[in-house]
């Protein structure tokens, strides 16, 4: 497996697909705790006809390095894996954390960025209730506890519990302080006031249910983007790997739009608009 050394960081990041392929690359991000194989699905399907890159952020999965203050540092971490692999101009596909990294290369570098995928993400932290008090009791429950619990409410009512233990396994091995510095950054964060520079055409993927990042602050998002399509899933927060199959032919479907397609969907055709549940809890 390729690996780069990036500012104190190993980064472990997989470069898949043929150069020659159809479009720009597509650069997949991964979430808080995850790792790149949230992204195998898209993977499999994409790189059969373009090349994809994917890697894990430092301090997850196969890569090492100690947690950043902010997320511009993980997107200058993003940047310097594309400069390393000559990729100029690419598709960015950022699933929750991920997409805050998206949007901070999007606004960063404008010129390289053809079209962005935000997938259960937002522009400004803000948590349901629910989740908020989890955080704010993460200094007094075992850190195991404590991982076990956001994992387990990031999927939907009903899915295989066998599967979700396996991701909390896999979550409880991101260092603590990795995962703890990593929270502060994405509190910071912030760029909705300045969403309208993005010019890139956008497409805005959640989960219906999810508890984690609710649906209705993402729906206020979308609203302050030039150009985006939404659309919405039967699903919790892990929308990678809850419902892979859809997502992917969402994916596909964005990338190759012509731009006739414009507005607001579900995975069953009806229109939730504005008016969709925030899920908070």
């Amino acid at each position: 497996m390729p690996q780069l050394e990036v500012d104190g960081a190993t980064l472990t990041y997989d470069d898949e697909g043929p150069r020659d392929g159809e479009g720009v690359p597509l650069v997949f991000v991964h979430g808080w705790t995850a790792n790149r194989h949230r992204w195998d699905h898209q993977t499999a399907h994409f790189s059969q006809t373009r090349r994809v890159v994917r890697l894990d952020l430092r301090g997850h999965g196969e890569s090492t390095g100690a947690g950043v203050g902010r997320i511009d540092d993980l997107a200058a971490d993003v940047l310097a894996l594309l400069d390393h692999l000559k990729i100029e101009r690419f598709v960015i596909v950022g699933h929750s954390m991920g997409g805050m990294i998206a949007q901070t290369v999007a606004l960063s570098h404008p010129e390289r960025v053809e079209r962005m995928v935000l997938v259960n993400s937002i522009g400004k932290m803000a948590y349901s209730r629910g989740r908020a008090l989890l955080m704010a009791a993460s200094t007094l429950v075992p850190f195991k506890l404590f991982v076990a619990a956001n994992i387990q409410r990031a999927f939907a009512p009903g899915y295989p519990r066998e599967e979700v233990r396996q991701y909390i396994r896999a979550s409880a091995g991101t260092p603590r302080e990795v995962v703890m510095t990593l929270y502060g950054a994405m509190r910071a964060f912030d760029v909705s006031d300045r969403i309208g520079a993005i010019q890139a055409p956008t497409l805005l993927v959640h989960g219906y249910h999810d508890v984690q990042l609710p649906i209705g602050p993402m729906l206020r998002l979308a609203t302050a983007y030039p150009d985006a399509i939404v659309r919405v899933l039967d699903a919790g927060h892990e929308l990678p790997v809850e419902k892979p199959a859809e997502l992917t032919a969402v994916l596909d479907r964005f990338l190759t739009d012509t731009g006739t397609d414009k507005g607001t969907d579900t995975d069953t055709g009806t229109d939730k608009g504005t008016g969709a549940d925030t899920g908070t809890s």
